[in-house]
């Protein structure tokens, strides 16, 4: 099979595209290699929904708490953040290089009768005018080439009232024990390769990156797992996951 991919943005790299693009058919398999993202995904969900019914005073218990909000997901996969957003009533679109991604998460979403705007493309190479009242950037940043040109126009494509949720793993020696030889190499809940430990952006890193574009940090938490619950949870520890919340400083 031939994967076809979109890559001509400075701070895509081909080779991470194609990775994930082998596990385009797994991406909504709860059981398959795609199961940790399955596992994490209420913590990443209930995260987000909660910074964003904050910022735009909603209802969080609300079935519609995020009606009339305009949602940017950045490599979104195959849909798995996508797709309980619009089910909250945001107006979703989500991007990601990969046509074999995309094509799975306008099946799925078909399939789920839910309406989601995907595109296989870039933030890069999206119409620079178009606006969004939330931009998600979760377990990107560690995948491309220029981080800083990549938060940059993450930024540039958030409203001035809006905000951004990153999530990403710390550059630390904790992360490169438990996030590459744990999860890859001992308990293969990753494939090989999957990260690289010297791409891995440190919360000093993001933090100056988001204020040079005029964004301030306002909430950050590290995501542990417990391996004795088999669960993911908010911790103050961000010496491997964490996940950023970022508003306008001005």
């Amino acid at each position: 099979m031939t994967i076809q991919t979109q890559s001509s943005s400075p701070s895509v790299d081909p080779a991470e595209i194609a990775k994930f693009s082998k596990l385009s058919a797994e991406w909504w398999d709860p059981n398959g290699r795609m199961a940790p993202l399955h596992k994490i995904n209420p913590l990443r969900l209930g995260f987000i929904r909660d910074a964003v019914c904050r910022k735009f005073d909603r209802n969080a218990r609300s079935l519609n708490c995020l009606a009339g909000l305009r949602m940017l997901d950045i490599g979104c996969g195959a849909g798995l953040l996508c797709e309980p957003f619009a089910r909250l009533g945001a107006q979703v679109v989500g991007v990601d290089p990969s046509e074999t991604n995309i094509a799975a998460a306008k099946l799925h979403a078909e399939r789920s009768h839910l309406s989601i705007d995907y595109r296989c493309t870039t933030v890069e190479q999206m119409d620079p005018r178009e606006r969004f009242d939330v931009v998600l950037a979760m377990e990107v940043v560690e995948h491309v080439t220029d981080v800083g040109a990549f938060l940059d126009r993450c930024a540039a494509i958030t409203k001035p009232s809006g905000l951004m949720v990153v999530s990403t793993i710390n550059r630390t020696w904790k992360s490169f024990a438990l996030a590459i030889v744990g999860a890859e190499y001992v308990l293969r809940w990753l494939p090989r390769g999957t990260h690289q430990w010297d791409r891995f952006v440190t919360p000093d890193e993001l933090a100056r990156y988001l204020e040079r574009n005029r964004l301030g940090i306002t909430e950050q938490a590290g995501v542990v797992y417990s391996p004795f619950a088999d669960r993911w949870s908010t911790s103050a520890d961000t010496e491997v996951n964490y996940m950023v919340v970022a508003e306008s400083l001005e």
